[in-house]
């Protein structure tokens, strides 16, 4: 009988570290498709941001942003071994405005199960889309101008809108405006990528989220400095190339992922 209840032992604890070892394969299997998403967190400078909240350049001059939306676009994805996803174009433009809480969260749906090392994305509509013309926008264009962010057609879209009240040498909470987009002949699309500080682990179970900081103060107040003493309207020439070329790519950093 003590024999007996021995071999029944054993056959029992084989089967539960059978189990075992079955569900740990089963949860490190990379197969399939996920979800992963990106979660766009805005701050300015060293501080949370916030609508009507004062802050100072290092100019000297405050400003309290009343509007904040940047367009999102083309996402590319790095494995470990160094190979890409790309996420299908007509699913990669979105929207991320401050106003609305539910669009700084991006869900990307149907992404191929991996470990992901780094996440790349433009700012503003790339040229590519534009030229495809009107027919082609779907209603890309629709939500653009439902939010502001289109000028005429010929002009195209506003990647980027950041607005409020500044106070200068002889301005007080006088309105700015900056609009980035294309200027003339100089398109301004600007590309990121970003290095991941742990890997995005994409499975059937695991639905990873990239916490991303975007650090608005650099729309006016990085490498390259606007001084709204020089003029409230920044959306055109120079001081927008300036922008999208040396700051708007400095904006944004991985603060953590998770494997949730």
């Amino acid at each position: 009988m003590k024999f007996q209840l021995k071999n029944i032992a054993i056959v029992m604890v084989a089967a539960l570290t059978f189990t075992a070892c079955s569900n740990e394969d089963d949860s490190n299997t990379i197969s399939g498709n996920g979800t992963l998403k990106l979660e766009f967190d805005n701050v300015y400078g060293d501080a949370d941001f916030a609508f009507n909240t004062p802050y100072t350049n290092s100019n000297g001059e405050v400003i309290k942003a009343t509007n904040a939306i940047y367009i999102v676009s083309n996402i590319v994805l790095t494995k470990e071994d160094g190979s890409t996803y790309t996420v299908p174009k007509a699913d990669s433009y979105f929207f991320v405005n401050e106003a609305d809480a539910a669009s700084t969260l991006l869900s990307l749906p149907n992404i191929p199960a991996a470990n992901y090392t780094k996440v790349s994305f433009g700012i503003g509509i790339d040229q590519e889309q534009y030229n495809a013309g009107g027919d082609n926008q779907v209603d890309l264009w629709e939500r653009a101008a439902e939010l502001g962010m289109t000028w005429t057609w010929l002009s195209g879209y506003k990647f980027v809108k950041f607005e409020g009240t500044a106070t200068t040498p002889s301005n007080t909470d006088a309105n700015y405006r900056v609009h980035t987009g294309k200027t003339g002949d100089v398109y301004n699309y600007a590309s990121v990528t970003l290095d991941l500080p742990e890997n995005a682990l994409v499975r059937t179970n695991i639905t990873p989220q990239i916490h991303i900081m975007a650090d608005l103060k650099e729309i006016v107040d990085g490498t390259t400095k606007i001084n709204f003493e020089d003029g409230l309207d920044v959306m055109g020439g120079t001081p927008v190339q300036n922008i999208m070329a040396n700051n708007v790519p400095n904006m944004f950093e991985v603060h953590h992922v998770h494997n949730d």
